[in-house]
């Protein structure tokens, strides 16, 4: 298994560092790196990771902050990354924490566990995918508790 690690210098949090951590304690795996300056460098940075690192899926990591031109932005990288997955026929992994979402003293705690719950779903994703389907509609949350599902 080869792993894509996008990742920013904007970012005020290295969580792609979590995410290998979590990646090599659990599955024997090649990871590609590649930094970029902004969130907006992602989608084209997940492309060349798949396109010239040959790798089977790819993290793109990013932490937008909290002005409006920063959640523009973060917009615009979302729907970059969603034309590079179809592009390239390969899930892109969207691993964002927005500045925010919590207070900054809080902040490591849910960008750690986001970064390494989305570790453990990229395994997932690529060795058993259909273990994915257990969970469908459970409220599952990468950084924060479960929600749990909402029945009749």
């Amino acid at each position: 298994m080869k792993v894509g690690i996008a990742d920013t210098t904007f970012a005020r949090y290295d969580m792609a560092s979590d995410a290998i951590d979590e990646l090599k304690k659990r599955v024997s795996v090649d990871i590609a790196r590649y930094t970029v300056p902004g969130i907006k460098d992602l989608p084209v940075a997940s492309k060349k990771l798949i396109e010239e690192e040959d790798v089977d899926i790819v993290m793109a990591f990013g932490m937008p902050g909290p002005e409006d031109i920063d959640k523009r932005c973060a917009d615009q990288a979302s729907n970059g990354i969603i034309n590079a997955q179809l592009m390239t026929n390969t899930h892109i992994v969207e691993v964002f924490v927005h500045e925010d979402e919590a207070e900054e003293k809080n902040l490591p705690e849910v960008a750690e566990g986001r970064a390494r719950s989305h570790a453990r779903n990229v395994i997932k994703l690529i060795k058993s995918p259909k273990k994915l389907i257990k969970d469908a509609g459970k409220g599952k949350r990468e950084g924060y508790p479960d929600l749990g599902s909402i029945r009749r």
